[in-house]
């Protein structure tokens, strides 16, 4: 049984089920996979509780508990910034927590060359605890949007999504991604999980896979979920 703890934000959860499906579509019920999500929409935010560490490690403890009580294999935490409690959670927990960030490193050091330039596109939390940072600076240029355009573009996007005005989402990102186009970053990781959403907007699943510009973490982390599944 895969775990799931959902609910940063709800729309990334469930976005993250709807891929775990549909990378491993059956002919029928019993062919799909048995997961449990915990849409655990009462952690505290984790971008205003970087500084109140515990505030949020303490909520993800609770969540990764529920999960580990129901014989779960393993856990995915579809949001990119709660990786920053990554370490001291897994701690606390018996059963494997994957880790998005790492899962993204490994993925482009197969697929980039070595000290390429990769935008990313993630909230200013994430940037601020270098959740990606930490894996990517040995081999990798990471670029990010300037500060206006952080504000303005990758911001408010992620704000409509979570709001579920998805059309106007995918408009308001598109300065920022221009942007890394023309910084010449050859790939762009979506790094929070709530802009494939944006970005791949009433777009069918063939082209998000398909993609050779975008990196979506929550596709990644389904398809390496499954693996370990299979197992």
């Amino acid at each position: 049984m895969i775990g799931i703890l959902g609910g940063m934000g709800t729309q990334a959860g469930l976005d993250f089920c709807n891929k775990l499906a549909l990378i491993n579509r059956g002919k029928i019920d019993q062919q799909y996979p048995l997961f449990i999500l915990y849409n655990k929409s009462n952690i505290p935010k984790r971008p205003e509780n970087i500084k109140k560490y515990t505030n949020v490690l303490k909520s993800l403890i609770k969540g990764c508990l529920l999960l580990q009580k129901n014989k779960c294999k393993f856990i995915v935490m579809p949001c990119n910034t709660a990786h920053y409690w990554h370490a001291d959670l897994q701690k606390k927990i018996n059963i494997p927590i994957i880790s998005m960030p790492k899962e993204v490193y490994l993925y482009s050091k197969k697929t980039c060359k070595k000290n390429s330039k990769i935008g990313i596109l993630c909230t200013e939390a994430t940037l601020k605890t270098k959740v990606y940072n930490k894996y990517f600076d040995k081999n990798f240029n990471l670029i990010s949007p300037n500060t206006p355009l952080q504000k303005k573009s990758v911001n408010k996007a992620i704000k409509l999504v979570k709001m579920g005005k998805v059309r106007e989402a995918e408009k308001t990102i598109r300065p920022a991604v221009n942007y890394l186009i023309k910084n010449k970053c050859k790939k762009i990781i979506l790094g929070c999980t709530e802009l494939p959403i944006a970005i791949f907007a009433y777009k069918s699943f063939k082209k998000i896979k398909e993609s050779k510009v975008f990196i979506d973490p929550n596709l990644l982390l389904a398809n390496v979920a499954m693996k370990k599944y299979k197992r």
